[in-house]
């Protein structure tokens, strides 16, 4: 029978990423990310809040970039794997460890706050946290060519006739949303 370990988290992080590289290069960044779930005690009818801490590890490139991005109390999406680690401590007693081995991440929230000084923020923001970065450059917050100077993509065939104008004036943006 086939098993599955697999972690979804979405929550913020509770302290700056710990960012530190191996004597061959590899890089290895550890946070901290906090879920809470709030519910309504069915005795006292008072709102109750319960906090969970997970360790959570990054490796390589996706380390480098959760360094790099993620900031105390930001909110943060996390996919993984959960694995135990074992050691001794400085008595010899036996020590164990459940981190979440990210193999995924997404930055949530808005982008304030990221140090890239524009609104539209780095064009490396969605590219190392899920991969879908717009390679056009869209999306940004330089000036953007008038819609009629953007050449349309080869697989599409040009419109025999121009669509009628909306009132909304959404009429001139592209299908593909950048975040």
């Amino acid at each position: 029978m086939a098993s599955i370990n697999k972690v979804i988290l979405i929550g913020n992080l509770g302290r700056d990423p710990e960012v530190r590289y191996t004597p061959n290069g590899n890089a290895i960044c550890n946070i901290s990310v906090a879920t809470t779930r709030n519910w309504k005690d069915k005795t006292s009818g008072d709102k109750v809040e319960e906090t969970e801490w997970h360790r959570v590890v990054f490796y390589d490139r996706l380390a480098e970039i959760a360094g790099e991005y993620l900031k105390k109390g930001r909110p943060v999406y996390v996919e993984g794997r959960l694995k135990t680690r074992k050691w001794q401590d400085k008595e010899g007693k036996d020590v164990y460890t459940t981190e979440v081995i990210a193999d995924n991440m997404q930055l949530l929230g808005g982008r304030e706050g990221m140090g890239g000084g524009d609104a539209g923020g780095d064009p490396g923001y969605d590219q190392g946290a899920g991969g879908r970065g717009d390679s056009r450059g869209e999306g940004r917050s330089e000036s953007r060519p008038a819609p009629a100077a953007r050449s349309a993509p080869t697989s599409r065939p040009a419109p025999s006739k121009p669509a009628p104008k909306s009132s909304t004036g959404f009429d001139d943006m592209d299908d593909d949303i950048p975040f």
